[in-house]
């Protein structure tokens, strides 16, 4: 009797490890899945302003004007805002990362498809300044008076960059390509944000 009890006792033991090894088995799958569907939420919420405002290049304008934003708010802060201007710093960062991932990757290429390298060569250059930019910036004290002064020198030459691509570069490539093109080359954008945001 007691051996029987003892074997008993035993193999609950044994499902009651195995039942908790599957309860963290499963709660660690629901996390990874929860993660998951975060992931891809947070890459649709980035990516909805530009994939809701139309054609390529009204999509690209929308994102050059929330950088705009995102420097005006930065440029409004004083000293004191340590913190925020961190914050924004870091805002800026991410949305010029996704934003220079789907022009290098896909209207650029199609700038340099179009003979237009160039251009492509050029705005390319341009994208390294901002990163040349947004390392020193991360590399100063945000309470210094010359982060600010190089914060206003910086937004001074992404919008320079944007003038240039939407009113000169974008529609001389749209006019360019057809119809079926632009439509193309609208989902490859929408496409090569999703991914990178």
């Amino acid at each position: 009797m007691a051996t029987r009890a003892k074997t008993r006792s035993d193999s609950n033991a044994g499902i009651f490890k195995w039942g908790t090894g599957g309860s963290l088995v499963a709660a660690a799958a629901a996390g990874a899945a929860l993660a998951i569907a975060g992931n891809l939420g947070r890459k649709l919420a980035v990516q909805g302003l530009s994939a809701s405002t139309g054609e390529w290049d009204e999509a690209l304008a929308a994102e050059h004007e929330a950088v705009m934003a995102l420097f005006d708010r930065m440029l409004a802060t004083d000293e004191d805002n340590i913190r925020t201007r961190k914050m924004l710093l870091t805002q800026i960062s991410h949305a010029l990362d996704k934003h220079a991932y789907a022009e290098e990757h896909v209207v650029y290429a199609q700038l340099r498809e179009n003979g237009q390298q160039g251009f492509a060569e050029h705005l390319e250059n341009d994208h390294g300044a901002v990163k040349e930019f947004l390392y020193r910036l991360m590399k100063m004290d945000a309470a210094d008076p010359m982060w600010i002064e190089t914060v206003r020198a910086f937004r001074d030459a992404v919008a320079l960059h944007a003038e240039e691509e939407e009113k000169e570069i974008f529609p001389a490539l749209r006019a360019k390509l057809s119809d079926d093109q632009n439509a193309q080359l609208t989902k490859d954008v929408n496409k090569a944000g999703f991914w990178a945001a």
